[in-house]
């Protein structure tokens, strides 16, 4: 198969006229701008494929649910929202897993992402009994990114804790690893699940320091597998940074950087709440974070000091969690956005070596992104490696109108669905004109299983 695109962003800047032909496995052969016959001409621009560095898959089940302002559950911030999905995941059964997490990862394809980081804790069954496979949730994810045609990250999490010192509750009885032995075991199954998909592997996760033992934090980290991504929730919201303080004598991220030997491979998710001298320590260790924007503006936990962390030399990627929303490009806006509100300036997204805030974005939610998937693959479209891209319609009217200069920039603050001309994924078209080619088939089974959990 042979693409030719009106322009193909590489590290270095636009190749007009580009063709790309890629192999029965997806992979690239040859980049080019020369001409080539039975091609597939496609009038619009490719940068690479969004990287989806978190996501909560069954949450897209609850998303807009838990606005309403009534009766005892009274939505009013992070914890009371938690209550609200926990009885989603006390819910949901293998079947519904898999309807729901394959069409949220279509949705994914459609404004587009090609890889997903999927941060799975929904283990056991309802009554918290461990399945015959202990990794049967964590298949279907699998099986549901194979069926969207996404890749995916699959990182089961270690969940332990009801809280600092607190043994889990109730509602709580799903997600729970007793021991380390346990998590180990349950990542094993995992691996396993992921050799029947291509295109998924495998990272270590802890779901918070309030949700596992420090010990054991300490020991997955020392003594778990160091060749895949770790990653770990972090002092998201203020109350957890208060009870780590009162249960371990520091913040979160503090003690983080004092008993674990934090590397590239760490990705520290949310981390909201800071002092200037944890934003430094995880920049100084080339630790990366995973900011969600617009789920911390949804659940109110606050903004990360992306500034600060940006001029000791911070990396960052981006990811949806709860699904509130999906499109990367308004996901990068909110984050932008966030920071010029706080500080009265305009260059959030700005390095000493790259000036142009579109630019600067694109690379940090690629390339960040990317080693949150293990991918440490640094050129955007590389000879060998899988064709992933999103497609943006050339005939849109502020892209028609721009120059290659300026296209960057014009497509992060202004780019919107409508102008997605379609996604490849694995060197395949799998969604074209807005439309995913397995869509109907997708919703059919995913509205059947939000019917039968009653939950909208």
């Amino acid at each position: 198969m042979v693409y030719k695109f009106k322009g193909l962003l590489q590290n270095r800047g636009w190749i007009e006229n580009a063709y790309v032909t890629v192999d029965g496995r997806g992979k690239i052969t040859d980049i080019s701008t020369h001409n080539k016959e039975g091609v597939q001409e496609i009038n619009g621009y490719a940068i690479p494929g969004f990287q989806n560095a978190h996501s909560h898959a069954f949450q897209y089940a609850m998303a807009g649910l838990a606005e309403r302002h009534e009766g005892s559950l009274n939505p009013d911030d992070f914890w009371s929202w938690r209550e609200a999905m926990y009885n989603l995941a006390l819910s949901i059964n293998p079947d519904q897993m898999e309807a729901i997490a394959t069409m949220l990862y279509a949705e994914m394809l459609r404004y587009g992402y090609t890889n997903v980081a999927e941060f799975h804790y929904v283990h056991h069954g309802r009554s918290g009994n461990t399945y015959d496979n202990p990794a049967e949730m964590g298949a279907r994810l699998i099986a549901a990114a194979k069926n969207a045609g996404i890749g995916i990250t699959l990182i089961p999490i270690f969940y332990q804790k009801g809280g600092f010192g607190k043994d889990p509750s109730a509602k709580q009885r799903r997600f729970i690893s007793k021991t380390t032995e346990d998590y180990y075991k349950l990542l094993k199954s995992s691996q396993k699940a992921c050799t029947y998909y291509e295109h998924a592997n495998t990272g270590i996760g802890i779901h918070s320091l309030r949700g596992v033992e420090p010990s054991d934090v300490v020991e997955v980290s020392e003594n778990g597998q160091k060749d895949i991504p770790f990653h770990i929730h972090i002092s998201e919201q203020l109350k957890e940074v208060n009870d780590s303080v009162e249960y371990l004598g520091q913040r979160p991220v503090e003690w983080l950087l004092d008993h674990i030997n934090l590397n590239d491979r760490f990705h520290l998710v949310h981390a909201t709440h800071l002092t200037r001298q944890e934003t430094c320590g995880i920049a100084a260790c080339k630790a990366n974070v995973v900011l969600c924007p617009s789920t911390e503006g949804n659940l109110g936990d606050g903004l990360f000091p992306l500034k600060k962390y940006q001029d000791d030399g911070g990396k960052w990627s981006i990811g949806t969690d709860s699904h509130i929303g999906l499109n990367p490009f308004e996901e990068l806006r909110i984050l932008d956005y966030g920071q010029r509100l706080t500080t009265h300036k305009r260059n959030s997204f700005f390095s000493e070596k790259e000036n142009d805030s579109g630019t600067y974005a694109l690379e940090m939610a690629t390339l960040t992104g990317r080693k949150a998937m293990n991918n440490f693959t640094t050129e955007y479209f590389k000879t060998g490696e899988p064709f992933n891209a999103c497609i943006i319609d050339a005939d849109s009217p502020l892209v028609s109108a721009s120059t290659l200069k300026n296209l960057n920039s014009t497509l992060v603050y202004t780019a919107d669905s409508g102008m997605l001309l379609g996604t490849i994924s694995q060197g395949k078209m799998m969604v074209e004109n807005n439309i995913h080619q397995y869509k109907d088939s997708i919703r059919k089974k995913f509205t059947e299983a939000i019917k039968s959990l009653n939950s909208r």
